[in-house]
């Protein structure tokens, strides 16, 4: 029998792969990283334009609570000290994310978190339920009317395509509502750009490490699975099983990325648009994450779309039927002793970065443990 080439063939070179191969290699095992794209880095790939790092798949803002996982990325790159404070135009107004003093000081001309609390838990028991069927009757039992309708309602049908009392209430688990003047998004103790943009991480992650892009692997599947004893997937799980047991959902995203001859368009890196009238949710401005002085600017539209398989898919729709069809993949997942299944995709779950961090070290610990 001929001898495997690799230990390792990580298809998707995003982060999950990335860490995996980089902790791999440092434990002497060999790696190939395939990715379909022309480039490396998955969705945090960054393009650099007119001296500015173009987040190309949309903003990503790293924060976390976990040290280690802070100190883990601090190896491969310096971070800088951006504080995502985003902004939201509804109905012609700008307001302050997230739903915090500002915020109600605008809606409403409060100015003390007791006037601030009065009107919305008079809200709450107007419009409210005690058991919520949908995503509106959830939004207007935990913030009220004008919060739901200024900040809600149209944004999340845009975004998920469908109307608000069609979607199940547990899209919103819990509303974020700080009775203070504070608009750093994220509660998180680490928070930052990295300086140059995501791909000097996913340099550092893959410095030395045999990688090829344009490769699509289930074109040549037999032939690539060939080369490795382990193949570690970060793809669609139920493209990996030819949709054998049913295709799953997802959102995808169309980005619009346009130069504008001018130093700065809106002042702010993120601003939700809210109204149903823009067909976009947001518009990012990318020279704001890392304090660019540059003379002109860039900046993205971004477009929730209903997904196919001509599409990128970014992410998965978690609802009861999803759920059902992906625990069938999820235990023929479990019986295959050569293949590794990693990431948003191939684990059907929505992951922050830093939680696609913690999960590639931790499988790597089982696996080195075995």
């Amino acid at each position: 029998m001929n001898e495997k080439k690799y230990d390792y063939l990580i298809v998707g070179a995003g982060l999950f792969g990335s860490v995996f191969a980089h902790e791999m290699t440092k434990r002497n095992k060999k790696c190939l990283v395939i990715d379909k794209r022309d480039h490396l880095g998955g969705n945090v790939y960054c393009e650099k334009k007119e001296g500015i790092n173009v987040h190309k798949y949309g903003a990503h803002i790293f924060h976390t609570n976990d040290k280690k996982i802070w100190d883990y990325v601090n190896q491969f790159a310096t971070f800088n000290n951006y504080i995502n404070s985003p902004l939201s135009l509804s109905k012609g107004k700008l307001y302050n994310l997230p739903f915090n003093m500002n915020t109600f000081y605008q809606l409403w001309g409060t100015k003390t978190p007791e006037e601030a609390k009065a009107v919305i838990n008079e809200q709450i028991a107007k419009y409210g339920t005690k058991s919520p069927k949908n995503l509106e009757e959830q939004a207007l039992s935990l913030a009220g009317k004008d919060i739901y309708e200024t900040f809600i309602k149209e944004y999340t049908e845009k975004q998920w395509g469908k109307k608000a009392t069609e979607l199940p209430a547990f899209i919103i688990k819990r509303l974020p509502v700080r009775y203070t003047y504070d608009n750093n998004y994220f509660n998180d103790i680490y928070q930052g750009i990295p300086i140059g943009g995501y791909n000097t991480i996913i340099e550092g992650l893959l410095s030395g490490i045999e990688t090829k892009t344009n490769i699509d692997f289930f074109e040549d599947r037999v032939q690539l699975e060939s080369l490795a004893d382990k193949v570690v997937y970060t793809g669609k799980i139920d493209e990996f099983f030819d949709y054998k047991y049913g295709q799953l959902e997802y959102r995808s995203l169309r980005f619009e990325h346009e130069l504008k001859e001018i130093d700065n368009y809106q002042g702010n890196a993120v601003v939700n648009y809210n109204d149903s009238e823009y067909a976009f949710t947001r518009i990012i401005e990318h020279k704001h994450f890392e304090f660019g002085k540059q003379p002109k600017t860039i900046i993205t539209r971004e477009y929730p779309e209903n997904w196919d398989r001509t599409k990128e898919a970014y992410y998965p729709i978690n609802n009861d039927d999803n759920q059902r069809i992906y625990k069938k993949y999820k235990e023929e997942a479990k019986g295959m002793q050569n293949i590794i299944f990693g990431g948003r995709l191939a684990e059907y779950r929505y992951y922050d970065m830093h939680q696609i961090i913690a999960s590639a070290l931790t499988k790597v610990t089982e696996i080195s443990e075995l």
